[in-house]
């Protein structure tokens, strides 16, 4: 069996920064016109995008995918609302965790699989001040010691 090829086209580093990351899963995503090719560009910003449930459908909200150059008026409003493709049952699993236990449906990243555009979603919850400044030193930490091997290696 051949190994799909996965391109990652942009990450939501600000989400890592601000959420605990439980448990992450792919969906496919709505697009028209000429989004696609924007997407395949590399034309995405996840910065501040999240998912919401509305009439048992799975959308993202605050994506912006720039207008393709040539689309003239093909191209679409940059900051619309998308339907992200998932079943039913994931659906309505993942909005009784939202309401129930204060989670939150937030984009991590969008990329290509072959010729299809997925979105990873993951499902999250919010950190503290204090675990963000923990989390900041541990990256720090981390840094410095790979820093350090590099140097004594050379």
């Amino acid at each position: 069996m051949a190994k799909e090829s996965l391109k990652t086209i942009a990450k939501n580093k600000k989400a890592y920064h601000d959420y605990f990351v439980e448990e992450s899963m792919e969906a496919g995503i709505e697009l028209r016109g000429t989004e696609v090719k924007s997407v395949r560009r590399g034309q995405v910003n996840l910065k501040d995008s999240w998912c919401s449930i509305d009439g048992g459908e799975l959308q993202v909200n605050g994506m912006h995918i720039s207008p393709y150059d040539h689309g003239n008026i093909f191209n679409q409003d940059p900051m619309r609302v998308r339907r992200l493709l998932m079943h039913k049952r994931e659906i309505m699993r993942l909005f009784g965790l939202v309401k129930q236990d204060g989670y939150s449906l937030i984009p991590l990243s969008i990329y290509l699989k072959g010729s299809l555009v997925k979105v990873q979603v993951g499902l999250c919850k919010g950190k503290k001040l204090y675990d963000k400044r923990a989390d900041m030193a541990a990256r720090a930490a981390k840094r410095d010691i790979e820093r350090a091997l590099k140097e004594r290696n050379r």
